[in-house]
């Protein structure tokens, strides 16, 4: 496979042809930072938290699938993406109910971490009606509380590319749209035993383990 020429935050480079500029910006020690991104799983460039500028194009593109091409200027930290990147992320948070948005202690969601590291402060978005839902522990391997999801869909592809189950699957549409089991009933499956690969891969705790959680009290 050719190389390509490209220039990324003014740092020219030469990559492979169909390296992704996610794939390239991260081999030159350049940080894009992503969300519903992972490197074990199929990118879909949901989020839109890595979006890049890229010169001559009308729009920002998500860097975790546009493949580079020859002569490619690229720009990751431009006022353009700085602010798209910013309101997208206080966008996640209007919708997320987790207590990690009021907690700046909170280490464990993603979302949260992100927003301290790419310095958005609180949303300026009001919802009028939050998702709420009631939190499923029904399940012995797997606690579910859908108002912490923030609709990544990491555990959807996680369970279908890396578990090979394909338990959840997307529902409703809009503000209303949902990460569903079956026909939106709560998750009480027997082949999520011994998995826990949703959970690994849920960047909020919408998705836990319920022992650890009850272990974590017990020490507590």
């Amino acid at each position: 496979m050719s190389k390509v020429k490209i220039e990324i935050d003014g740092k020219p480079l030469n990559v492979l042809e169909g390296t992704t500029i996610l794939k390239a910006a991260q081999d030159a020690e350049i940080n894009i930072p992503t969300l519903c991104h992972r490197p074990d799983l199929t990118p879909e460039g949901l989020c839109r938290v890595c979006v890049v500028e890229v010169k001559g194009a009308p729009r920002l593109v998500a860097s975790c699938h546009t493949p580079v091409s020859d002569g490619m200027v690229i720009h990751t930290r431009s006022p353009r993406v700085v602010t798209s990147r910013k309101t997208v992320i206080e966008l996640l948070l209007a919708g997320h109910t987790g207590p990690c948005v009021t907690d700046e202690c909170a280490g464990d969601c993603e979302l949260h971490n992100l927003a301290a590291e790419q310095e958005a402060g609180a949303p300026r978005f009001r919802v009028k009606k939050p998702r709420q839902y009631a939190v499923e522990e029904i399940s012995p391997y797997v606690k579910r509380d859908m108002g912490r999801c923030i609709l990544c869909r990491r555990c959807i592809r996680a369970c279908a590319q890396i578990a090979k189950k394909d338990i959840f699957s997307m529902a409703y549409r809009g503000f209303l749209s949902k990460v569903v089991v079956d026909c939106d009933i709560p998750l009480n499956k027997e082949v999520c035993k011994d998995c826990g690969i949703c959970i690994d891969h849920c960047p909020t705790s919408a998705l836990t383990n319920p022992k650890l959680a009850e272990l974590k009290q017990e020490v507590a």
